[in-house]
């Protein structure tokens, strides 16, 4: 298996690095990089109330490594971190983003980017109120709904009015300029959109772009190509909620409208060896084989080619 650089491999090979090691080791002080801060489902793992085999030792003794999704970019040139979905372990993670940012005196990053108001995805923002950090104007960056949403609701708007928060509007497509060499472009994406649309992101560095999905609903829904988009970047972190229908019991998949990981493996099936590397699956229910690196559908997963998100990695764009 392939990795985008040496310096991920060197990862998996020292499993037990925390994020300050890891700094030492991929040596990566200079242009951008997004590390993987979480790849778990909104409910995390282990879930409450699961009785099954997947969460009940992780009970018992804990896992570290299953925190909910979230991605960390750092701006090194420009001493900046952007923080990408605000989830409930958000303590942990702007810990472990700050120990990657060299020049940070503090955990919180200069930017937070939501995706929707689904439990996993904005949450973490209540951590920045007064009963906690009691942060000042922390940029978070909301579409239209997501902004009428934390502004027209409590405990949210309360962030808004003590300035523990400030939000910044964006549009569907319309790229975010955060530094001279680091920009992300939001785009709407179809899903369960009670609350607030729900958007994936571009993250565009100064020589690679990374494409971020964690929640979307069948590929076949979006009016874009996911095979043409990907094409388009040199990383592509997609939905991998569920392995496969036998996962969740064979229920009526309109309640739960996802793409399979085998769905998305048989879209992509005629990619080249570079196109299949691109693809990274994240999001991972806590019943998702994936997330069990020595499960048979991981080695499935890996022997096809692809690459399954794992917290510490680090890119470079």
């Amino acid at each position: 298996m392939r990795f985008g650089c040496l310096n991920i491999a060197i990862l998996f090979l020292l499993p037990h690095l925390n994020f300050a090691q890891a700094s030492l080791v991929t040596n990566e002080n200079e242009g951008v990089r997004v590390f993987v801060l979480g790849t778990a489902q909104d409910g995390g793992s282990p879930h409450i109330g699961c009785e099954k085999e997947c969460c009940a030792p992780l009970f018992e003794k804990g896992d570290h490594s299953r925190k909910v999704v979230s991605l960390g970019v750092v701006d090194f040139k420009n001493n900046q971190t952007i923080l990408i979905e605000a989830t409930p372990d958000l303590p942990t993670q702007i810990r472990a983003l700050r120990e990657m940012a060299h020049f940070k005196q503090n955990d919180y990053p200069d930017g937070i980017f939501l995706t929707h108001a689904h439990i996993g995805h904005y949450s973490g923002l209540m951590y920045l109120g007064k009963e906690a950090a009691n942060t000042k104007n922390i940029s978070v960056y909301t579409m239209p709904k997501m902004h009428r949403f934390l502004t027209e609701n409590g405990p949210w708007g309360q962030l808004v009015a003590n300035n523990n928060i400030r939000l910044v509007p964006t549009e569907n497509e319309k790229s975010v300029q955060i530094s001279d060499q680091l920009a992300i472009v939001p785009f709407v994406v179809p899903h369960r959109d009670e609350y607030s649309e729900t958007v994936g992101y571009k993250v565009v560095g100064p020589n690679k772009t990374l494409l971020f999905i964690p929640d979307i609903d069948k590929w076949e829904k979006w009016e874009k190509d996911i095979r043409e988009e990907i094409k388009t970047v040199d990383y592509a972190f997609i939905d991998a909620t569920f392995f496969d229908a036998e996962e969740i019991d064979y229920r009526d998949i309109l309640e739960i409208p996802h793409p399979f990981v085998i769905e998305s493996m048989e879209t992509f099936k005629d990619f080249s060896e570079s196109e299949k590397n691109k693809v990274y699956f994240i999001h991972f229910n806590h019943t998702n084989p994936l997330l069990n690196p020595d499960s048979h559908q991981t080695k499935k997963v890996l022997l096809e080619g692809f690459q399954i998100a794992r917290e510490g990695v680090s890119l470079k764009l």
